[in-house]
Order: structure tokens, then sequence, then C-alpha cells
């Protein structure tokens, strides 16, 4: 009986423990997120999209994806002031765990398995800039299947800062229908190469 009480002691202690430290990243990552846009413009893209390719004529398709390009140039620029922004914070606030489960203080007990936050949003700013401007010159569905990839890929490894990769990969599969190695396998090669390499090198 004794040995099931400190079971459940600790069990708790960690639960709660994890608790108030995703907490922290939770408001960590949302007060700085707060002063953009980001969100807004990734709906009314991923909605655009979806509007686009429903269209049946091929001129309002080329309309709506003109219209959609000003927005995906406005989330470029906004994000990429945002990774620069948060690239500003101390190291020791933004190492993320690269255990599939979360573990309290894990960035601190074992910094070789974790990665650096700040080079992950790098990694996504680049990627969605190469999108948004075309530099691979897809055609406009493609292009759209590509940056809704590096979209989600993003918003997977803000989950992840905020829970862990566990409850980063449920979450695409509920909203999305996407498993996390689809938006890897999906995003463009120099965004796949280099995270690859950061979330399995640190």
């Amino acid at each position: 009986m004794d040995i099931l009480i400190l079971a459940i002691l600790i069990a708790t202690g960690t639960f709660m423990l994890n608790a108030k430290e995703q907490r922290k990243r939770i408001v960590l990552l949302g007060s700085h997120l707060a002063n953009y846009q980001i969100e807004k413009l990734m709906e009314a893209l991923t909605d655009g999209y979806l509007r686009a390719l429903g269209e049946s004529t091929d001129e309002r398709r080329s309309q709506i994806w003109s219209l959609l390009s000003t927005t995906e140039s406005q989330l470029s620029e906004q994000f990429g002031r945002f990774a620069a922004d948060f690239a500003k914070l101390d190291e020791d606030r933004t190492r993320v765990s690269r255990l599939a489960l979360s573990i309290p203080f894990a960035e601190k007990i074992l910094p070789a398995l974790t990665f650096d936050m700040r080079k992950a949003l790098a990694i996504h700013a680049r990627g969605i800039a190469h999108v948004a401007q075309d530099t691979g010159h897809l055609t406009p569905k493609d292009r759209a299947y590509m940056m809704t990839a590096e979209l989600f890929l993003m918003q997977h490894t803000c989950h992840w800062f905020c829970k862990s990769k566990t409850v980063a990969t449920a979450r695409m599969l509920a909203r999305h229908q996407t498993p996390h190695e689809q938006l890897v396998a999906s995003v463009s090669a120099e965004t796949r190469k280099a995270y690859l390499a950061l979330i399995k090198g640190g």
C-alpha cells in the first residue's frame, strides 16, 4: 500500500509540474504571437485555398489566386518578424524536449535531448517565405499544397513547444487528419532538410 501511495504522489507531482511548465510556455509563445495577425492570416489563406480549388472556372480561380498572393506575402512578412522577435529570448527559455512525452525540466536535466525553438521558428520563417516568393516556380495548386504543409508543420512545432511531440502529433491528426510524417514529406526540400537536422540532432 505504501508503494501505491508513493506512486500516486509521484504521478500527481509530475502532472502538476508538467502543467505549470506548459502554462509558462503557452503564455510565453502567446505573448509574442499576440503582437501579430499570424493566426488570422493563416485562416484566411487556408480558407482561400479551399475556395479557389472549389471554383469551376479558370478565370475565377485565377482571381482568387491573385488575391491570395497578397495574403501569402503578408503572412510571410509577419511570421518573419515574429521569428526575429522570438529569437531575442534567452536560450534557457526556448529549449524543447525531443522526448515523445513531457517530463518536467527535461530541457535542463537532459539538454542533449532538446532543440532550440528559436532555430525552429527561423526554419519555418524561411520555408513560408520560400513558398510565398514562389522561388520554386510552382503551379498555384502546388504552391497552395506546399504552403499549407509549411503552416501545419509550423503549428506542430508550436504545439510541441507548448506541450509535447505526442500531443502535437495527435492534434494534427485530430484537426487536419494529417500525420506528422506526411507534413514533413510535403514541405519544401530545404525546410525538410533543416527541420530534420534540428529535431534529430538538437
